[in-house]
């Protein structure tokens, strides 16, 4: 049958019943198997990261109990492992909450811890500086973790880990680790390797490949999108899988396959991961019915020298308010109201101006898009909500735009109201490559609970 492998989350954020379906078809499978948890985004990392520096106990995934508690003791009575990068900025922590879970369930878990993805140390520090000198300053840096790869993972599960708890690992990794495990696959079978990068790739998001994220009413109808089965796939030895999903509704077919396949992958014959270098360019897609497609035709070449780093850093501060307008000539009050605010504003700011529901996804910085907008017909919206965002590299001076809105109350055009205004910290991204033999992931074993 092979080995199964579910997917438990695809984003911080997602549904926490869904895990619930996924371990009950696992366990009835009655087959080796896996769940895997996709918890971390690079902006959410970042987070983590200033929630660890307020609190040292925190900085991992917020709803890693609630996640977990309810599957938790069904994964380690039938011996499905769980792996998760849900340990964030603080994979320790994290561990030892899921160590209070067993103790609290009456059961006994090994967990593996796996670090070394955080390279703000000052050793970290160094080789980032070699790598991108025009970094920020240290003081500006908020998180810089590389992309570990599946070999952790592997030690953790070979040294009897039920549970693998990380923080910064490549997404198909989670998946990749259990597999080169009870597979026995050489870390430089390419072929393999980059089969079950693909089957990971698949599974990393979730429900985005059994309907979410999918549905389009009349074109692409989706069944029961409140109740979305999330994905299971089923991985032969020699690496080649089918994709299904837990019962319930949505559904996995070519064409969400395809999509997901096709998700984030910039080159189809170079998909680069710590891993391998995955190729799809001869890929198929052959759907077996009942919500089961297989996929042939995935490759696998060496992998690359260098592993990548998100580094994320102070980015001032962003602000947005909002107000709206109804009735005749709405656009053409929202416009006039936004061309007030910009000329108020102070200099410094960068300024964005959306029209939600007429103009608000391809709006730019800059304002060319809303620019374009100026000979829309003014009848054609009778109900805008102005939105007029801020980013500036101080709080002053983003209040001060902030104030421009709230005064839109009386002195800027008629009948505007419900204005909302919100400020926060802006975090930064950029990226950079560092030499593999710079990184050095470490696995620590936790045992917790009782018999």
């Amino acid at each position: 049958m092979g080995m199964l492998i579910g997917g438990g989350a695809g984003f911080s954020g997602d549904r926490i019943d869904a895990p619930v379906a996924v371990v009950r078809d696992l366990r009835a499978a009655g087959t080796r198997a896996a769940i895997i948890f996709e918890t971390l985004g690079e902006r959410t990392l970042a987070l983590a990261q200033l929630r660890r520096r307020e609190n040292p106990s925190l900085g991992y995934e917020p709803k890693l109990k609630p996640l977990l508690e309810p599957v938790l003791k069904d994964c380690l009575e039938a011996g499905i492992t769980i792996v998760g990068n849900f340990g964030a900025a603080n994979p320790t922590a994290a561990a030892r909450l899921i160590a209070d879970l067993a103790a609290e369930r009456g059961t006994r878990a090994r967990i593996g811890v796996v670090t070394g993805d955080d390279m703000l140390g000052p050793e970290g520090l160094a080789v980032l500086r070699e790598a991108a000198p025009d970094l920020p300053r240290d003081d500006l840096l908020v998180s810089a973790n590389v992309y570990l790869g599946a070999a952790p993972i592997v030690q953790a599960l070979g040294d009897g880990a039920q549970i693998v708890v990380t923080g910064r690992v490549a997404d198909p990794s989670l998946t990749l680790g259990p597999l080169i495990h009870h597979y026995g696959w050489a870390f430089d079978d390419w072929l393999r390797l980059g089969r079950g990068t693909m089957a990971g790739h698949l599974l990393e998001c979730g429900a985005q490949v059994s309907g979410g994220y999918f549905a389009d009413p009349g074109f692409k109808d989706v069944p029961m999108p409140e109740d979305i089965g999330f994905p299971i796939a089923q991985i032969q030895s020699d690496g080649g899988f089918v994709i299904g999903k837990a019962k319930g509704g949505g559904l996995v077919d070519r064409r969400t396959v395809t999509e997901q396949l096709l998700y984030e992958v910039h080159d189809p014959a170079a998909y680069l991961t710590p891993d391998v270098v995955a190729d799809i360019s001869d890929a198929s897609v052959t759907e077996l019915g009942g919500d089961r497609v297989r996929v042939d035709g995935v490759r696998g070449h060496r992998r690359p020298d260098t592993l990548k780093v998100t580094v994320c850093y102070d980015g001032g501060w962003l602000g947005e308010g909002e107000i709206s307008y109804y009735g005749p000539n709405a656009l053409a009050r929202a416009r006039l109201a936004a061309d007030v605010v910009r000329r108020r504003a102070p200099g410094s700011l960068k300024i964005r101006c959306d029209a939600i529901g007429v103009l608000s996804v391809l709006a730019d910085d800059g304002g060319d898009a809303w620019s374009m907008m100026s000979g829309a017909d003014p009848r054609a919206a009778r109900d805008v909500r102005l939105r007029v965002a801020f980013a500036g590299p101080d709080k002053a001076s983003v209040e001060r735009g902030l104030a421009e809105v709230e005064s839109l109350y009386c002195t800027g055009p008629a009948a505007g109201g419900g204005i909302r205004l919100a400020m926060r910290p802006r975090i930064a991204a950029t990226s950079c490559y560092v030499p593999r033999d710079a990184v050095a992931p470490r696995v620590e074993i936790m045992e917790a609970g009782h018999a």
